[in-house]
């Protein structure tokens, strides 16, 4: 994969400065117009992870390459990136403006796990078509973000991050998630935040030496202690999916990402996915999109 770019990467090469709160254990937070920012991307840059969260208000036509989706935003647009998932922005318009909030993980360490949410979740929406007239409601949240953040309030980080869950919340109201059974039981929603939480903390797979090894619905059972039944009922409450189907999704898709945005041979790639054989891998790839990884590469 292309090198992650760092919190401290990102102020050196756009702002030339690094604030000393980069490097404190109890997190980062700051926010940012967009408009200086403008230009920089007239080439697309090159394809990346970040290690920090940005949430942005775009205002401009534009096309958000995202995870293994290209996503073109007419007018305005709310996304959501994470750590988890590599993107980027490419600029149609000469014309931009709006506004973007970056933190750390650290930041909200002790006030809920992002990743929880299904807009930070690699299957998740992350990208929200917007009215202009909640392009304004969005916009003055991040003006009380300038507000709060040059002031001298002793608890303005707490305010601050409570307007972030804001526009997490304003989102997901946009289009609320149906990936939850209405009657769930408790039992399978906690079965199944374990499981999501055991596979995507395999993933983003940056580097040749890893491997992939819960692969198969019998290595998660072991590792919940549960009977592979009981765990498959339980995402078939939540999800609607069967467990190797939900397992099979997520390996495609990193596949894709890696294939696509990756110098790796196919056989790296396969390697680093817990497939033994490159054969195993192109048959499963092919089955999943009757196409090669090859072939997937080349389009």
């Amino acid at each position: 994969m292309n090198s992650i770019e760092s919190l401290e990467d990102f102020y050196k090469h756009k702002l030339n400065w690094v604030p000393d709160s980069v490097h404190k254990e109890i997190g980062h937070f700051n926010v940012f117009r967009l408009e200086p920012f403008v230009g920089s991307n007239a080439k697309p840059v090159p394809y990346s992870r970040r290690d920090y969260f940005k949430i942005s208000l775009i205002k401009g036509n534009n096309k958000v390459h995202y995870a293994d989706k290209v996503v073109e935003i007419k007018e305005r647009a709310l996304l959501f990136a994470n750590p988890q998932v590599p993107y980027n922005w490419e600029e149609i318009d000469k014309v931009q403006s709006g506004y973007f909030c970056v933190f750390t993980d650290s930041f909200f360490h002790q006030f809920g796990n992002l990743t929880n949410y299904s807009l930070f979740q690699p299957n998740g929406t992350p990208i929200f078509e917007i009215s202009e007239n909640q392009a304004e409601e969005i916009s003055a949240i991040y003006e009380r973000m300038f507000d709060e953040i040059n002031s001298e309030y002793t608890h303005k980080y707490d305010i601050l991050r409570t307007l972030v869950f804001e526009l997490i919340h304003k989102a997901m109201k946009l289009h609320p998630s149906n990936n939850l059974h209405k009657k769930e039981t408790n039992a399978s929603h906690r079965i199944t935040t374990i499981f999501m939480e055991l596979l995507e903390r395999q993933f983003p797979i940056n580097d040749t030496r890893q491997r992939l090894n819960l692969r198969t619905p019998a290595a998660f059972a072991d590792q919940l202690a549960i009977h592979v039944n009981h765990l498959n009922r339980a995402l078939k409450n939540t999800t609607q999916k069967s467990t190797s189907k939900v397992i099979q999704e997520r390996i495609l898709q990193e596949a894709k990402i890696l294939l696509k945005h990756s110098a790796w041979n196919i056989s790296e790639i396969a390697h680093a996915l817990g497939f033994n054989e490159v054969t195993h891998f192109n048959k499963f790839f092919k089955q999943q999109l009757s196409l090669t990884p090859s072939s997937f590469r080349n389009v």
